[in-house]
C-alpha cells in the first residue's frame, strides 16, 4: 500500500493534489492519503488540523490516514474519526490511555493506529498493540518532511513482522519517513505493508506515476508471507 503524504503537497491546491494520486481506470492510485497533523507542542512544527481534514474528506474518495503528532490525543483523536478519517494514528509517547483511545476510535468507525518514534522500543507496547489495527514505525524524527531515512528503525519493523507472522499481533505495519525509490525496497524486505511517501510523490513530475513506481518496487522486494 502507498500513502502519499500531503505534507509535501501544495497546500493551496490540496483537492487537486489529492486528485493527482487518485488513479485511473488503467492504473490504481494511492491506497490512503496520509495527513500529518502537528501542533507545535509534541513536535516543533505546526501544520493543519480538523477543518482541513473535513474539507479533504469532502474533496476525495481516497481513505484518509490521519497521523496525529499532537499532545493530548485522548481529547482530539475521536474528532478525526467522526470527520470520516479511515485510520487515525496517535503517538505512544504522547498518550496516557492507549486502550481507551483504541476503543473510542473503533467505536467512532475508524481504524486505530499507534506510532512509535525512532528511539521508542516496541516491547512496552506489545500488549496494547493487540487492540490496534495499525503500527506506524517512524523512520525519521517526527516533525518535518524531507528528512533522511534511518535504516536502524527497520529492526523494529522486522520484530513486528515476526509477531504478526507468528500470530501474536494482527495489524498492518506502516512506515513513515524518508521513503523513496531507493529506500522503499529495503523497507519492503523488512516486512512493511504500507509506505508513507511525501517528497517522493509530490516532488515528482507525475505524482500518479510516482505512486505506481513505488508500489511496483515494494511489491518486487517484499518477500512472500
Amino acid at each position: 500500500m502507498i500513502a502519499p503524504s500531503i505534507l509535501s503537497a501544495d497546500f493551496a491546491r490540496l483537492a487537486e493534489e489529492a486528485a493527482s494520486v487518485a488513479g485511473t481506470e488503467d492504473s490504481p492510485g494511492a491506497d490512503w492519503l496520509h495527513v500529518d497533523v502537528m501542533d507545535n507542542h509534541f513536535v516543533p512544527n505546526l501544520t493543519l488540523g480538523l477543518p482541513v481534514v473535513m474539507a479533504l474528506r469532502a474533496a476525495t474518495d481516497i481513505p484518509l490516514d490521519c497521523h496525529l503528532m499532537i499532545e493530548d490525543p485522548e481529547r482530539w483523536a475521536v474528532g478525526y474519526a467522526e470527520a470520516g478519517a479511515h485510520n487515525v494514528t496517535v503517538h505512544a509517547e504522547a498518550a496516557v490511555d492507549l486502550l481507551g483511545i483504541a476503543r473510542d476510535l473503533r467505536a467512532a468507525g475508524a481504524r486505530a493506529g499507534l506510532s512509535l518514534k525512532p528511539d521508542t522500543p516496541l516491547e512496552p507496547y506489545l500488549d496494547v498493540l493487540r487492540h490496534y489495527d495499525t503500527l506506524l514505525v517512524m523512520s525519521v524524527e517526527p516533525g518535518f518532511g524531507g528528512q533522511s531515512f534511518l535504516p536502524a528503525t527497520l529492526a523494529k519493523v522486522r520484530q513486528a513482522r515476526h509477531l504478526v507472522e507468528t500470530g501474536h499481533l494482527r495489524l498492518l505495519i506502516e512506515i513513515d519517513g524518508g521513503i523513496n525509490a531507493e529506500t522503499i525496497e529495503e523497507a519492503a524486505e523488512a516486512g512493511v505493508d504500507c509506505f508513507v511517501a511525501g517528497s517522493a510523490v509530490y516532488s515528482a513530475p507525475d505524482a500518479g506515476l510516482a505512486v505506481t513506481t513505488l508500489r511496483d518496487k515494494a511489491a518486487a522486494a517484499r518477500p512472500a508471507h
